[in-house]
């Protein structure tokens, strides 16, 4: 976050520059100019690497970023001890043999998309804990607020406000509950409006089963045209089984549900959605249900995702 090691090897790999550097790209960019004529850069992808990214190709900086397992196993087959300069020492050998698995560096727009997503997962959990801690100290009085979430409940918790004692306590979660619940709605007005001025998310919002989360999510994954295949971008979301094979050990395990688990989660509960909540018979539900039948109901949900892609790539729009 402060600071970033920078490391610049020769056409022969010798090294010709080490130095640590703030973590900007006009600081990275002009430590670059110090050192001569830059034929390319590598960046190990991350939390901050997207900014930099961006950053640097703004002035014409030819910059790769490299995914992050990729790079920590083969520093790790170099040197014992992992450290910032030995991370940047052999990144650039890496780039020179030009073994490394370039990764894709979404736009601004489509880690903000992101950014809202999970910023109303992680308030949609408040409402529920603080509802429940609310309960916790009625049920310490001997008092029901009985069942609901509502304006109802609120009334009915506020009647356990008179018992003495109690009510700056039930009154200062009541008032926070409402509060997170407003900037749930802000957030939803916001992912909701993206929806609606995005083709992409039109597109994918006419699958039954598919919301403005889901469609946003998936329309993140930025240039459908970079996948060649669209069974690709089930791997791509974790939607694939696991595999290890050793010797005479090989077996296959559950999906990996690595890299975009964000997205991976939304498309598992489209799915779901399809499968058991739509009433509407449509091709893609009869062959999720014939894979249900088949073999089980969570692989059943894996199927309908990889159509997402193809919808995106063609710019179709869903037919039932």
């Amino acid at each position: 976050m402060d600071s970033i090691q920078v490391c610049v090897v020769d056409e022969n790999g010798g090294k010709v520059a080490s130095m640590k550097v703030e973590s900007a790209p006009d600081q990275i960019a002009g430590a670059l100019d110090r050192v001569g004529d830059i034929e390319g850069a590598v960046i190990e992808s991350g939390g901050m690497p997207a900014a930099i990214c961006h950053g640097l190709r703004a002035p014409g900086v030819p910059v790769v970023c490299i995914g992050a397992r990729q790079a920590h196993q083969n520093v790790k087959a170099l040197k014992v001890n992992k450290t910032d300069p030995h991370d940047a020492t052999g990144l650039p050998q890496f780039a020179r043999a030009g073994f490394y698995k370039e990764v894709h560096v979404k736009s601004a727009a489509a880690h903000g998309a992101r950014c809202v997503i999970a910023m109303c997962s992680h308030l949609v959990e408040a409402p529920l804990r603080l509802k429940t801690t609310i309960r916790r100290i009625c049920a310490t009085l001997r008092f029901k607020p009985g069942p609901g979430q509502g304006m109802s409940f609120i009334d009915r918790v506020m009647t356990a406000a008179d018992i003495s004692g109690t009510r700056q306590r039930i009154t200062a979660l009541v008032a926070t509950r409402a509060g997170v619940v407003e900037q749930i709605r802000q957030l939803d007005r916001v992912l909701l409006e993206f929806a609606h001025q995005s083709s992409a998310c039109r597109q994918l919002m006419s699958i039954p089963g598919v919301g403005v989360q889901t469609s946003a999510a998936s329309a993140a994954m930025d240039q459908a045209d970079r996948f060649r295949q669209s069974r690709t971008v089930d791997a791509h979301f974790g939607l694939v089984p696991g595999r290890h094979q050793s010797g005479e050990i090989d077996w296959t395990g559950r999906i990996t549900r690595q890299d975009d688990s964000m997205v991976c989660k939304l498309l598992y509960e489209a799915a779901n959605s399809i499968l058991t909540r739509s009433r509407d018979n449509f091709a893609l539900a009869t062959r999720a249900q014939k894979v249900a039948k088949r073999r089980d109901l969570r692989k059943a949900r894996v199927a309908p995702a990889v159509i997402k892609h193809a919808m995106l790539r063609d710019g179709a729009v869903f037919e039932a």
